[in-house]
């Protein structure tokens, strides 16, 4: 980090609560996760000011041109940054101190996210080189085939100037060895990308649709501080979370016509988004007029774009994690109260939902429904164990999900 970029009035303790609170979800100093690694960030960006205007809003940074912000958007599959209206440059700053410190260290910091599961994405620091190695493999090979059609070629001109008579060597596309071993080179690494291929169909993490309306719930759910609940009511009554009714909309926007919030609006592309206009588009759909302030048509239903979808086979009951696991929405979705337009947060696959599964706590203390497991509750009171995990009570078998 830059010596005079650096805050010395800056407090990295305030600014690695900060960091873990709003930015571990996305961010680690050392190693890129969603988002690029944050070590030497000031020394990336030509105004300090700017920086602050990026986490601000990175929405309008992008919309100005400002050559790294869009070729940091685009590195990362136009995936925008939530914005961060809120923070104060002083709560920049901070975080930014922090950042400076953790940087000095080795290794990963202690601020690595710990609700999602394997990250993909372009941008720096990849970590993932097994196309590096495949490369090096094939050429490996193909050095090994040319040594020893070499050899032969050598041992033949040998027995030739002592006179024995040697058969003429097979050339190696017509050697049965080399073809087998290349079928067999081939045969790998088909299988490997094959069996990659096959895991990752269907995921769509990061998957962003672009929706019929503008909603976003950084406005709402964020600033506004409107409960999730209210909108997704079915998240604790039920297996499914429930997209709103227009009618849900309209019990706030028959009184609240025009988007009159300071916080400005921008696509994921940095394209400024008329907040009064997207309300306008409401009233289209469901046939109300501001003017008369009653319903003069008949209204058609908005088509949203499901995001977050599971195979059929998969059984999810919303329900069960909001209220008997006590599970946060921003758990699985993220930090959706920072997002614009909601974007898939976690891969969603068997093997993360396994893993929360293997470190996420139970209540089990005075619980009697787990009452039938005497002996946890056995060792919790002897001090053997310090909790008892989803997987401990049975969280991992196949029955849970697949039945």
């Amino acid at each position: 980090m830059i010596a005079s970029m650096s805050v010395q009035a800056a407090d990295p303790g305030k600014g690695k609560a900060l960091f873990q609170q709003n930015c571990a979800s996305c961010h680690n100093v050392h190693k890129q996760v969603t988002g690029p690694a944050l070590k030497g960030v000031e020394e990336r960006w030509s105004d300090k000011k700017l920086l602050h205007q990026w986490i601000h809003n990175s929405g309008s940074v992008i919309a100005s041109g400002d050559p790294y912000a869009v070729d940091l958007f685009n590195r990362f599959n136009k995936q925008a940054m939530p914005g961060f209206p809120s923070f104060s440059d002083g709560d920049i700053d901070d975080i930014l101190a922090y950042i400076a410190d953790e940087s000095t260290k080795g290794g990963t910091t202690a601020s690595t996210p710990t609700t999602g599961g394997p990250t993909t994405g372009g941008g720096e620091e990849s970590g993932n080189n097994s196309l590096l190695f495949g490369i090096i493999t094939l050429i490996l090979a193909v050095v090994a085939l040319i040594l020893m059609q070499i050899n032969s070629n050598l041992n033949k001109l040998a027995a030739d100037k002592d006179g024995v008579a040697t058969p003429e060597p097979i050339p190696f596309y017509k050697n049965k060895a080399y073809i087998a071993l290349v079928i067999l080179l081939l045969f790998i690494v088909g299988g490997y990308y094959t069996i990659n291929g096959a895991i990752g169909l269907g995921r769509q993490k990061d998957y962003m649709p672009e929706q019929p309306i503008f909603y976003s719930h950084k406005v709402h759910a964020g600033i506004n501080q409107i409960n999730c609940l209210y909108c997704h009511a079915g998240a604790e009554k039920s297996k499914h979370a429930m997209i709103p009714s227009e009618n849900i909309c309209m019990n706030c926007h028959k009184t609240i016509s025009e988007y009159s919030g300071k916080y400005e609006l921008y696509t994921a592309e940095g394209k400024k988004v008329n907040g009064t206009a997207e309300i306008q588009k409401l009233y289209d759909h469901v046939g109300w007029d501001k003017t008369s302030q009653k319903y003069t048509k008949p209204g058609k239903p908005i088509e949203w774009t499901k995001i977050h979808n599971l195979p059929d086979h998969v059984y999810f009951n919303h329900s069960q994690h909001v209220v008997a696991g006590k599970q946060q929405c921003q758990t699985c979705h993220g930090a959706i109260t920072e997002m614009d337009e909601v974007h898939q947060f976690a891969e969603l696959s068997m093997g993360w939902c396994v893993n929360c599964h293997r470190t996420t706590k139970v209540q089990f203390a005075d619980n009697k429904y787990y009452s039938i497991f005497e002996e946890f509750h056995k060792q919790v009171k002897e001090g053997k164990i310090d909790s008892v995990t989803v997987e401990m009570v049975g969280g991992t078998e196949c029955q849970k999900c697949h039945y």
